[in-house]
Formats: C-alpha cells, structure tokens, sequence
C-alpha cells in the first residue's frame, strides 16, 4: 500500500479578509502560521516520514511546508515547487471581498463562480497587473498556458499533468510525497482520484492546515483517507470555508 499527504495551507492574509485570492501571492496570518506547525507536529505524532515534498509557487503554500517540516524536525527534505499546483485562478474576481461580492451579483451566481465544476468567474484583460502574464515567476512559461480565469475543471486539467508525470512515478518507486498546496488544487486532485461526480464536488471543502492522509492501492486507487487529529475540529474548518461567501 503507498501513502500520500495533502495539506492545505494555513490561513492566509486574505483567507482572514475574506477575499479571493487565487494566484494573489499573499502571506500566512500569524495563525496560518501556527495552523502549519500544528500540521507538523500532527504528521509528527502520526509518526510519518516523507521523501520528497511538493508545493505550488505561492508564497502562502511555501511557508506552511517550511514551518510544517521544521516542525517535524525535517526541513532538510528536497522540495519540488511547480505552478501547475496552485490555487485556482479566480480571474476578475481576485482581490474582491467574498460576502460583497454575493451580495452585488447574488449568492446563488457567487456559488456557481466558488464551487462548481465547469463555470469560470469573468476573465482579466491580458493588460491587467493581475494576469499571470505580467508577473516575472511566469516568465518562461508560454503565454497560452496562463489562464485569465479558470473554473475547477480547469484546474484538474492543468493538475494531473503534475500527478501523472511528477507525483505518481516517486509513489511506484515506494516514496512517500507530501504535498503541500489550496483548496482547489486539492479538490481537484481528489476528484480524479474518489472519482467525485460534477454535481457533487461543490460541498467539499478543504479546511486550512489540517493534513490529510490517504491510503492507496497497488493501482493507486484511495484505500482510504481522513484529516489527522480531531475529526470534528476539521469538520468545524471545513463548514467554515463553506461559509465564506454567504450573504448575512
């Protein structure tokens, strides 16, 4: 049987402002920061060890895995970063509050833009400061593979190229990845693998620092999977990203 872990990344400056963030390269809040060594000494007690480390090019992903394996008494591990694992591009919606922007353009329209699988929030002009197009970490990637705005089917597209290729030729070899990245590069990665319909992958939500653990076959199909610690605790984070947007 191989093992993986995901984790989310601790609590970010504008997950505690409540605005999107997407490619936004922001900062952990001192409790995103302790939601990371929470996530190391949680790996720790588990009594897991880990090969090799993965992350997405954001600052916010970067740094829970750095305090995460400093926690564990592992910082020395080799880390892989890559973009194809961050978060979801939110187009023109990045830099936007989440509860104003249901209540300009309706809960039910900000619910489509969040949590379904093929809507994609509107897109920025190629010009705009916030296209990938325009920041120098994207520099020598092909302009045609940045997105101006991306929906979750989207970003299953542009994931599993790293899965396939990356990820799954170290878990055949018997390492053991840990993989460190956002909500939505999560979401993705466990649609593929739990084979989560369309019309069902809007109600799962990734809570913030809390590792998840996942048992896999010899084909590498889930065997089965939780969040380390105290169930509810991840329960209780995870209704919270789902209230993100709601309109009080």
């Amino acid at each position: 049987m191989y093992r993986m872990v995901l984790v989310r990344h601790g609590e970010s400056e504008w997950n505690l402002s409540n605005l999107f963030s997407g490619w936004t390269d922001v900062d952990l809040t001192p409790r995103g920061e302790e939601e990371a060594r929470e996530a190391g000494r949680l790996m720790k007690e588990e009594g897991l060890s880990f090969d090799i480390v993965h992350t997405s090019v954001l600052l916010r992903s970067i740094r829970t895995a750095q305090l995460a394996l400093a926690e564990m008494g592992m910082a020395w591990l080799p880390v892989v970063r890559h973009w194809r694992l961050n978060e979801r591009h939110y187009g023109a919606l990045q830099g936007l509050n989440k509860k104003q922007t249901a209540r300009e353009h309706g809960a039910e329209q900000v619910h489509l833009w969040r949590r379904s699988y093929d809507v994609r929030p509107p897109a920025l002009d190629p010009d705009d400061p916030r296209h990938p197009r325009n920041d120098p970490v994207y520099a020598d990637l092909a302009p045609d593979v940045l997105p101006a705005t991306e929906c979750l089917k989207d970003v299953v597209a542009r994931v599993l190229p790293y899965w396939h290729d990356r990820i799954v030729p170290q878990l055949r070899r018997g390492l053991v990845p840990l993989v460190v990245c956002h909500g939505n590069s999560i979401r993705g990665l466990q649609k593929y693998l739990e084979q989560i319909p369309d019309a069902q992958i809007s109600s799962l939500n990734i809570p913030t620092g809390i590792p998840l653990l996942y048992g896999l076959d010899a084909d590498l199909n889930p065997t089965g999977s939780r969040y380390l610690g105290d169930p509810e605790a991840a329960a209780e984070a995870a209704a919270r990203v789902a209230a993100q947007a709601a309109i009080e």
